[in-house]
């Protein structure tokens, strides 16, 4: 990026990875040979066999372009990855820490995890999430919750719908499946579009719909669906046959104070439920997610979950079982200092880039911002924030929605918040006066 009137001089690493990603998507959608993927995007860096075509025609992980794009740099201030600033509560640890000279804690457990932590569990979903029909399996992360999901319902010929803006593993997981990915729909609120969801699964001419997939609140939307929009889903899905997912690894964020809806759950023969420990607790490294299913395919998801991890590991597993002692009010109260943090980033998106512009603020920890007609190239705005004003965000064509960048308002405490704004905010009103122009997409 130059000043106006100034020419290009080089295209970074990271921006040819990212512009990958929109390559193999099309490629996918066309049915390009395995060898046009291969030449056009990535190459391996051996002459041996090669990697197979789902693999090829998977995007790359956005957050690993992330990291290679800030890798060298220092003080890059990240508002990209989706994490939280806290710890899970500190009784929680230490017993955690006296579980580390159980000798159980070292060994394997049932596939579908700790029993004592799936009774816990089926409590909470019963009588927070009203899913009193539903069994319990305990994962590694809520990724591996889906990607179970995914492997165990769908085949290669099948069609899966995404509502774009997408959450990029999501698209990743279905991907790698080899099956066919549908790009719903949403409304100028990014929520998804009901009406075309309804049409698209009557319409007989095209193939069916297999697995139709929600994030509530959004990741990368940062909305929370009503519950009326979730309940109309679930009948239409019921209605053509076709499975509904439901990834809630947000379900505590919630902004109801603000007037947001509630967070709320759906359930029957046809949903399954994904849930996570990672963000609400601060447990991201300790990788624990859960799936609320039908009781019905619990042999086929056992068939994945022996096949990836065996079981979750047991420790991480034990904090899961006593960080749910404090549960949602423990949660509640670090959510709520966040509400300084979506202010500071609220109003500097609306200040740089305009009132109308931001979407999302009622659920989860992040926003989506339009980017101004002059940048046609997200990825060439998101690499030039890092390098000129040393913050990160999240481009949204990762997100499968150009001309939009992703910001995370919950990884940093206030007083970082509050750089981390001005220097976005100093970057955006750059762009926004014209001062650097950004390049078409190549």
């Amino acid at each position: 990026i130059a000043p106006r009137g100034s020419q290009i001089a080089a295209t970074t690493l990271t921006r040819l990875c990212f512009r990958a990603q929109a390559f193999l998507a099309c490629a996918h959608l066309l049915r390009l040979p395995p060898q046009a993927h291969g030449a056009c995007a990535f190459r391996m860096a051996s002459s041996g066999p090669g990697a197979s075509q789902r693999i090829r025609q998977t995007d790359e992980p956005c957050i690993v372009a992330m990291q290679r794009m800030m890798a060298g740099k220092e003080g890059i201030m990240s508002l990209a990855q989706g994490v939280v600033h806290w710890k899970p509560p500190s009784e929680a640890l230490q017993a955690v820490q006296a579980a580390c000279l159980e000798p159980d804690s070292h060994s394997y457990c049932a596939d579908d995890g700790l029993p004592s932590l799936r009774e816990a569990l089926k409590a909470k979903v019963a009588a927070e999430n009203g899913l009193a029909n539903s069994e319990v399996m305990v994962t590694s992360g809520s990724n591996q919750a889906y990607t179970n999901v995914a492997i165990s319902l769908l085949d290669a010929q099948d069609s899966a719908i995404l509502f774009a803006p997408f959450y990029f593993n999501h698209a990743m997981a279905l991907q790698m499946t080899g099956c066919e990915v549908v790009h719903g729909k949403v409304l100028d609120d990014l929520t998804p579009d009901i009406t075309w969801l309804e049409q698209r699964l009557k319409d007989k001419s095209l193939p069916p719909i297999k697995m139709v997939t929600l994030v509530n609140p959004g990741n990368p939307t940062g909305v929370m669906i009503p519950q009326a929009l979730l309940q109309k889903a679930s009948e239409l899905c019921k209605e053509a046959g076709a499975w509904l997912v439901c990834d809630n690894a947000y379900e505590y964020f919630a902004y109801e104070d603000e007037g947001a809806p509630p967070h709320s759950c759906v359930e029957g023969d046809h949903v399954i439920n994904t849930f996570s420990f990672s963000k609400a607790y601060g447990m991201m490294g300790w990788r624990v997610g859960y799936l609320a299913y039908p009781p019905a395919i619990r042999g086929q998801l056992l068939k994945a979950q022996d096949t990836i991890p065996i079981c979750p590991p047991v420790l991480s597993q034990k904090l899961a079982l006593a960080v749910l002692k404090g549960g949602r009010k423990w949660v509640q109260e670090q959510v709520s200092t966040l509400k300084p943090n979506k202010e500071l980033m609220l109003n500097t998106l609306r200040s740089t880039l305009g009132e109308g512009s931001v979407r999302g603020g009622t659920g989860a920890i992040y926003l989506m911002a339009k980017l101004p007609n002059s940048c046609p190239d997200d990825t060439a705005v998101v690499e030039w924030l890092c390098a000129q004003h040393k913050v990160a965000v999240i481009p949204g064509s990762a997100c499968g929605y150009e001309g939009f960048i992703r910001v995370c308002y919950s990884n940093l405490q206030e007083d970082k918040c509050k750089d981390a704004c001005a220097r976005l905010g100093a970057g955006l009103s750059r762009i926004v006066s014209g001062e650097v122009s950004f390049p078409k997409k190549s």
